[in-house]
């Protein structure tokens, strides 16, 4: 006799299996996704700091520089925002849309003129190399 098709019991172990390994990669995906965000927003947050101290060195202040940003936003999943002072600023990246509005490791980052790179998380705690790629 010959059979065609599969079995239920077949189905079912198949259907295990696939579960399984969407167990494992659903959360790896959701992790690695994070930190690719989490990279381009520390990216664009250097390239700005790049722009302003350019406007620096041709006019001695940071007043007026917040123009010479690239962009307000990194990739849509961060928002940045500029404080310039007469001799001083600082960055700020704050998530605004998921999946990095649920990543409780790293909630804001922040950089300021003197290089200091700062990062904390949904409870307030500093997880500086974690955030910013540097463990």
């Amino acid at each position: 006799m010959k059979k065609n098709g599969f079995s239920l019991i077949e189905l079912v172990v198949a259907m295990g299996i696939v579960g399984i390994l969407a167990a494992i990669a659903v959360p790896a995906y959701t992790a690695y996704t994070k930190t690719a965000n989490r990279t381009d927003a520390t990216r664009s947050m250097t390239t700005d700091a790049q722009a302003l101290e350019r406007c620096y060195s041709q006019s001695f202040t940071y007043v007026g520089c917040a123009t010479a940003v690239s962009a307000p936003s990194s990739q849509g999943y961060y928002t940045l925002v500029v404080a310039p002072t007469a001799n001083s600023f600082t960055i700020t990246a704050t998530p605004i849309k998921s999946p990095q509005t649920k990543d409780s490791e790293c909630a804001t980052f922040t950089l300021n003129n003197a290089g200091t790179q700062g990062a904390t998380t949904s409870g307030g705690a500093a997880s500086t190399q974690t955030c910013w790629g540097s463990t």
